[in-house]
């Protein structure tokens, strides 16, 4: 089956989903096609820090609803070391700038919901997806939905499927140079279901290691613990977890971590990577396709979205005035 359409968009998750919406607000036509499914792209905690410019954007979409309505504005953060507390106030230092707790998940769900609700086509579980003729003007995709096979005409191809997606593989040797570091360290994270124990992010410094008390929701509190890199999950039993994030935390001033049946835990290697060029022809990648930072600053979905803005103001400035 052979289908048309201005704009191909491989991935929905923040990039992919934003870059749909916003060309579909400039009249500009998008196919989204993702191999989950919708439950799946859903429900993946992921990232759950969203920058002053990332909230204005959605709200300026029209995706801020819910966003404003549950999600946790945070004015400052708190850089704890030799057992005390230091606090930041971003807000102060940045013209009244802040960061807002939003998980992942829930923005996934409000551009869903949103890219449904104007008919915008959208595509979950296709198979066999694979990227032709972008070095010229006629770009293809072809993928198999439904147990149909298709193919899909487009003028560009966005790349928005992650750091293992075919995007980025689907381009020639040679077509980028690609920069890597991997850190001695990695991250052993925890999702609790217990009410977080802070108000805003706490940084600790340790001599076992650093140590982050975030949160996803009044509900549900994100804790990181430094680890080595060739950790085994497995010897991290809950009790020896809340041990350590209990040492880590400890502090002069009588402040307590509330403890909270753990619901996930993973071991995170860092590393920051980027590819440059992102573009190969009228292949296009963002987000995690093109660059992965540690998960230390929570800039992966803010870059991300970044990308897209940018993209999106470039796809809008080619449909208008014909600029290459």
């Amino acid at each position: 089956m052979s289908e048309r359409t201005q704009v191909a968009i491989v991935g929905a998750g923040p990039a992919g989903l934003v870059l749909g919406h916003l060309l579909h607000a400039h009249g500009i036509d998008a196919v989204v096609l993702e191999t989950r499914d919708r439950d799946y792209v859903q429900k993946r905690v992921r990232a759950g820090v969203l920058e002053q410019g990332t909230v204005e954007l959605l709200i300026d979409m029209g995706v801020g609803e819910r966003l404003q309505r549950e999600g946790l504005v945070h004015r400052g953060l708190e850089l704890r070391y030799r057992r005390e507390g230091h606090r930041i106030p971003l807000s102060d230092l940045t013209g009244g700038r802040g960061i807002t707790i939003y998980g992942q998940q829930h923005v996934v769900h409000d551009l869903i919901e949103a890219r449904l609700g104007f008919g915008g086509p959208l595509l979950f579980e296709v198979g066999d997806v694979s990227l032709h003729d972008f070095d010229g003007d006629r770009p293809r995709v072809r993928f198999v939905h439904d147990g149909a096979a298709h193919e899909l005409e487009c003028d560009f191809i966005a790349g928005c499927d992650g750091f293992h997606g075919i995007s980025r593989e689907s381009m020639p040797d040679g077509a980028f140079t690609t920069f890597e570091h991997v850190y001695p360290y990695a991250w052993l994270g925890i999702l609790a279901q217990v009410s977080p124990s802070t108000e805003e992010l706490i940084y600790c410094r340790h001599e076992n290691g650093f140590a982050l008390h975030s949160l996803r929701s009044p509900e549900l509190s994100r804790l990181y613990l430094q680890c080595d890199p060739g950790e085994d999950i497995s010897e991290w039993s809950d009790d020896r977890i809340w041990h350590e994030l209990q040492t880590r935390f400890a502090t002069n001033e009588g402040w307590t971590l509330d403890e909270g049946p753990v619901l996930e835990k993973l071991i995170t290697p860092m590393r920051s990577f980027v590819v440059d060029p992102m573009q190969y022809g009228r292949l296009f990648l963002a987000g995690d396709a093109a660059h992965v930072v540690p998960a230390t600053g929570a800039k992966g979905l803010n870059l991300a979205v970044h990308d897209v803005k940018a993209l999106a103001a470039a796809l809008r400035a080619h449909y208008e005035s014909g600029s290459e």
